[in-house]
């Protein structure tokens, strides 16, 4: 039976009111009831006891403690009079703005979130007021259900009948958590700016009030925009509150939130002063540090800082000191904010050996190892074969050419051959305004992906990912691990990458650049970089063992195979040379270097580690010139000759075998890649791993593809033009590289 056209409406209505309406009258009569009429047993239950803190031990790989973490201890105590009003005004102008006015319950966001939950089918909206936030921590907890929301309602009701409202307020923020574990504001004072919480500034305060929502992920010293970007944001909404004037809005704007190392100093003028966090008994500040995130983003704040987990890391400490001595060796005779950073990883396992972020971590509680997560606050309980993005402290860095090694990745993965020739002029310019160019105008002629990978030629490579898309080269680098890297090929204000992202437009981090690496090394399997190896509760049950992990498939092992084939010749006889370690069948990496020099790195691997080395300006990228001797630093310079001195010392005494024989790339059956990653019908591919040399494409000065938004430019050394040859024959060197020390 079908109902006639003009009874739809009618059957509509009566639909939404059933499934809607209904419910939600039914469930707002029953909280209204709760909350409003006189009930049985007005009293409230007993808080939770609190749950014991201990303290989590961390040890290295051969069982030697390098580090604890545990609730932030303050000898300072709280009492509700210490608490300047300026916080107290931030707090509810950020967290509840009717605070005052309500009864426990803001009615009015309360029914805004059941109207939005019972549309969107689930809880997925709070509307909590501060009442209700110190209800779940004292009496409730537990998961975020419908049932758990209500109960919370009706004791925070209750308890606005009971207590006043400068005594809900004190005992909200004598407990809540604020980062780095420290719990409550008189913890977070001394924790963040060494100064008792009465002594509070309105910036100050600010940058507190904007951490309660995300503590974790939000807090200054692993990301310090986060913070600023609330911190501005409580200020304009105590403004616009009238809890504060125009003019104190405007004094407090000007203080941004700075990072500053244990002797005090920081920048000139006006600033929200945020001290280091103090590790306590590390040994290895950098790699605790590191080890703290990951516990963070795993198992979240409480389970790391008061669960009494003993924490058994992959830190070599032989590894260890050998990067520690590399980097002191290539920063000697330099002073800071000149730094470099190292990271190495088992590619089979996953598990970092070692990490140094820096020349001191009490100077600077920066760590330049790590990067920065614009794309997405890190999330808790993230799953132990997933790449975790980790922030630092730092905003990651333009790895230059050393990210072609990943378009490779994607051409073979379609089929293109190390074998295509294209042609290398020395400027080719894409429609929207950019252009690329290779080292100081040097032109190729016809020229295969493996020469123009070996002498880093920046057209070529231009070429390729306009070939083969450049939305499918950034999906390729989040794949293999470039966690700041957005699939969907936009970055973190939503503008396309372009063809620059060959180039290194994108900033990523030394862990992620060695992980990524690490999965050329284990021949297409991922192991997601770890630096624990196994984890304990306070009972000694085994909550995590790295060691059973079994890895991914991210790409094919011909692919991975194919790769490594190629940045072979890199270090035997391109950019790379000196970081030559006497293995040459057994040594892969590619150099790179940023516009105007100011990044310069060398990434490479054995089969048994893969190694990220970073070096330049810590406060800002700028020209790093005249350094050590050398004129112009590249990424085959002090770079490459860091990782070489390190790699000879870490594999002293390794057996290590040459990379297998690639095997043969297969295109997609149906379809390759063609112009501006437009798919179009092949014939079938020829045979064997390297095909012969395919007939060069005519590349005018402008290639009419797609268009593409202006994007950096990356540069290098002199190379000489050469006329097209089969095979070509090219001295010097390309971008990120350098002519041979």
């Amino acid at each position: 039976m079908q109902l006639s056209q003009a009874r739809w409406p009618q059957a509509v209505l009566l639909f939404l009111v059933v499934t809607l309406v209904v419910p939600l009258v039914t469930a707002g009569t029953t909280l209204g009831s709760l909350l409003f009429l006189p009930l049985p047993t007005p009293t409230l239950p007993a808080p939770q006891e609190a749950t014991e803190s201990r303290v989590t031990h961390i040890y290295d790989a051969k069982g030697a403690e390098i580090g604890i973490l545990r609730k932030f201890d303050t000898n300072i105590p709280v009492a509700p009079g210490d608490i300047p009003e300026v916080l107290e005004q931030a707090v509810v102008a950020k967290e509840d703005q009717r605070f005052y006015s309500h009864g426990g319950v803001d009615i009015k966001a309360a029914f805004r979130a059941l109207w939005t939950n019972i549309t969107g089918g689930k809880t997925t909206q709070g509307g909590s007021t501060i009442t209700q936030q110190y209800i779940k921590g004292a009496y409730t907890g537990g998961e975020r259900t419908f049932a758990r929301k209500l109960r919370e309602a009706v004791l925070a009701s209750r308890l606005d009948k009971k207590l006043t409202k400068d005594e809900i307020l004190y005992r909200y923020l004598e407990n809540i958590y604020l980062g780095g574990g420290a719990y409550g504001v008189g913890a977070a004072a001394e924790s963040y700016f060494k100064k008792r919480v009465n002594d509070l500034t309105l910036s100050e305060s600010a940058l507190l009030a904007g951490l309660i929502s995300s503590p974790s992920t939000d807090e200054p010293r692993a990301n310090p925009a986060r913070a600023e970007a609330n911190r501005q944001d409580v200020l304009r909404k105590m403004r616009d509150q009238g809890r504060i004037s125009d003019q104190e809005l405007a004094d407090a704007t000007a203080q941004g939130v700075a990072l500053v190392g244990a002797d005090g100093n920081g920048p000139s003028g006006p600033a929200t002063l945020v001290r280091p966090l103090e590790l306590q008994s590390a040994t290895e500040p950098y790699f605790v540090d590191y080890v703290r995130r990951w516990l963070i983003a795993r198992y979240g704040d409480d389970l790391v800082y008061r669960g009494g987990l003993r924490v058994e890391t992959s830190l070599d400490p032989d590894t260890q000191a050998e990067a520690e001595e590399s980097v002191s060796e290539s920063l000697s005779g330099t002073e800071a904010p000149l730094e470099m950073a190292l990271v190495t990883v088992e590619p089979s396992t996953g598990l970092v050996k070692a990490m140094v972020g820096g020349r001191d971590f009490t100077k600077s509680s920066v760590n330049l190892a790590l990067g920065n997560c614009p794309l997405a606050a890190a999330a808790t309980r993230v799953p132990r074969d997933t790449p975790i993005c980790i922030a630092g402290g730092g905003s990651g860095r333009q790895p230059g050419s050393a990210f072609k090694p990943i378009t490779l990745a994607k051409a073979f993965e379609e089929g293109i051959g190390p074998s295509r020739v294209y042609s290398g002029p020395s400027s080719l310019s894409f429609p929207g305004g950019y252009t690329a160019n290779n080292v100081e105008s040097g032109g190729y002629g016809a020229i295969t992906l493996r020469q123009a990978t070996h002498q880093s030629v920046n057209t070529v490579f231009a070429q390729l990912v306009d070939d083969i898309g450049v939305k499918e080269t950034a999906e390729m680098a989040h794949r293999l691990g470039l966690t700041m890297v957005n699939p969907d090929g936009n970055n973190a204000n939503g503008d396309p990458y372009g063809v620059a992202l060959t180039l290194g437009a994108a900033d990523t981090s030394p862990l992620d650049m060695a992980a990524a690496f690490s999965v050329f090394a284990n021949r297409g399997v991922q192991q997601a970089a770890s630096p624990v190896a196994r984890v304990l509760d306070s009972d000694g049950r085994v909550i995590e063992d790295n060691a059973t992990r079994k890895g991914r498939r991210v790409i094919e092992e011909n692919v991975a195979d194919n790769v490594s084939d190629v940045l072979k010749g890199v270090v035997s006889g391109g950019t790379g040379r000196a970081a030559g370690i006497g293995r040459p069948g057994a040594t892969a990496g590619k150099t790179g270097t940023s516009e105007n020099f100011g990044n310069a790195w060398f990434v490479g691997y054995t089969p048994a580690l893969s190694t990220a080395v970073w070096l330049g300006y810590a406060d800002a990228p700028r020209q790093m010139q005249n350094i050590k001797g050398v004129s112009k630093v590249y990424g085959g310079t002090i770079p490459a000759q860091a990782w070489g001195d390190f790699m000879e010392k870490a594999m002293d005494g390794v057996p290590t075998p040459d990379f297998p024989p690639p095997g043969p790339l297969v295109a997609p059956a149906v379809a390759s890649l063609g112009p501006g990653g437009r798919r179009t019908p092949v014939p079938p591919p020829a045979t064997g791993p390297f095909v012969a040399v395919e007939t060069p494409r005519p590349v005018p000065t402008t290639r009419p593809t797609t268009t593409v938004p202006q994007s950096p430019q990356t540069t290098g050394p002199t190379v000489p033009t050469v006329p097209p040859v089969t095979p070509p024959t090219i001295p010097g060197a390309g971008s990120g590289g350098g002519p041979p020390p």
